[in-house]
């Protein structure tokens, strides 16, 4: 049987019209909104407006103390005073909280020890070690950084090789490389193209490191997406909004392969050196790999720090690597005292207790941070419970087998 235009409007859903136009009676007014009646709006919201709360009825545990005694191996008590495109300048330091306040907070949360990774060298690292380390044996520890504004005086491999080994004559416990190092310095210092993390001229500095039993703790890469456009499809938009000089896409950076790549040549070419990957491994969203990197170099180690944001929307698989992998993890927090707008790191008792939380409780969805909106992403994250013989080993033991400090 063949249809007719009409019967088959009608059989679509747009028989109303056709049919009306046809000379058949359309719906009455009984079957029709209140003519009155106000349409319906959508809402808008400014996205750095909106703060939903959540409706879960679950748990909520405050930790106020870790379990065992905590060494934080992940600190920043100071910075240059001087830095010119992200290189540090001269030898003076800034100090961002008193030995005094720090103990107040440690006391109270019970953390035996902070490493303070920026400590400089040369003036600036004796002055932190006087001013932390000798003024309060085995509360503080400090590590050097690398002088990378005389990487272009002649003899720098071994003037930076040697220079360890005056450092830690004057109280360094391990060397921190910071992001400078494939992201910032340059052939020139501040002009030219990138020097790669892999770059032979630094194959003393590693040896010395081996030599010295200096771990080296390193951060090449930021999280995978700001080597991303910040778009609509970056999940870190907000983050990176926020702070735009932060993204690494496009420009003349490599990829966050490409860093990880070059860092783990580094690793196998120096198998006596002690490597601390930070911030979990440096992708910390990829544990299977980070586990995978683990299984491999026997020489690395791995930090929490600024990453149970990441580690807690993932607590399967977060609890799986801590099993297998329970010798390697350091606990660390990235925490930097005073105001900054990263609540992830300030300093203080509500951080401490974020990770305690995060480490000792099952707890459901709750806050990685201590702020009203999530800082690095829009999620919350789960609790571990790690049994307490996992606990000593990540909160103390670990941390003092790789500095020494097991006496």
């Amino acid at each position: 049987m063949e249809w007719t235009r009409r019967q088959l409007l009608v059989g679509l859903g747009l028989g109303a019209l056709s049919t009306e136009r046809a000379g058949v009676p359309a719906a009455g007014p009984g079957d029709l909104p209140d003519q009155g009646e106000k349409p319906a709006t959508k809402a808008r919201l400014d996205l750095t407006q909106f703060q939903p709360r959540s409706m879960l009825h679950v748990r909520e545990t405050r930790v106020e103390r870790s379990r065992f005694p905590v060494i934080d191996i992940h600190t920043h008590l100071g910075w240059a005073a001087r830095e010119r495109g992200g290189v540090a300048r001269g030898e003076a330091m800034t100090f961002l909280v008193s030995p005094g306040e720090a103990l107040k907070v440690m006391d109270s949360k019970n953390l035996r020890t902070l490493a303070n990774l920026t400590g400089s060298y040369g003036k600036g690292l004796a002055e932190s070690v006087r001013r932390f380390d000798r003024a309060h044996p085995g509360r503080f520890l400090t590590f050097t950084e690398p002088w990378w504004s005389r990487l272009n005086e002649p003899g720098y491999p071994a003037f930076q090789a040697d220079e360890l080994a005056r450092a830690q004559e004057a109280g360094a416990r391990g060397l921190k490389v910071t992001k400078t190092l494939g992201l910032y310095l340059r052939e020139k210092i501040s002009t030219g193209p990138l020097v790669k993390v892999d770059d032979p001229r630094l194959d003393p500095m590693w040896d010395a490191c081996a030599s010295l039993n200096m771990p080296v703790a390193i951060h090449v890469a930021d999280p995978e997406a700001f080597f991303l456009p910040t778009d609509r499809f970056n999940e870190r938009f907000e983050e990176l909004n926020n702070h735009p000089d932060w993204s690494f896409y496009d420009r003349d950076f490599p990829s966050f392969a490409e860093l990880l790549d070059a860092f783990y040549r580094v690793v196998a070419k120096h198998p006596r050196t002690q490597f601390i990957a930070l911030h979990f491994g440096l992708d910390a969203e990829n544990l299977a790999s980070v586990s995978e990197r683990l299984d491999r170099y026997k020489n690395v180690h791995v930090d929490l720090a600024a990453r149970i944001s990441e580690l807690g929307r993932q607590p399967r698989a977060a609890r799986a690597i801590f099993d297998r992998h329970q010798d390697r993890i350091l606990f660390g927090t990235d925490a930097v005292p005073g105001g900054y707008d990263t609540p992830q790191q300030i300093f203080g008792e509500r951080l401490y207790e974020i990770y305690y939380r995060f480490l000792e409780t099952e707890d459901e969805y709750f806050d990685y941070a201590p702020a009203p909106v999530p800082p690095q992403g829009r999620w919350q994250i789960y609790g571990l419970g790690l049994p307490e013989n996992i606990l000593r080993k990540v909160y103390h033991d670990n941390a003092a087998r790789l500095l020494g400090l097991e006496g």
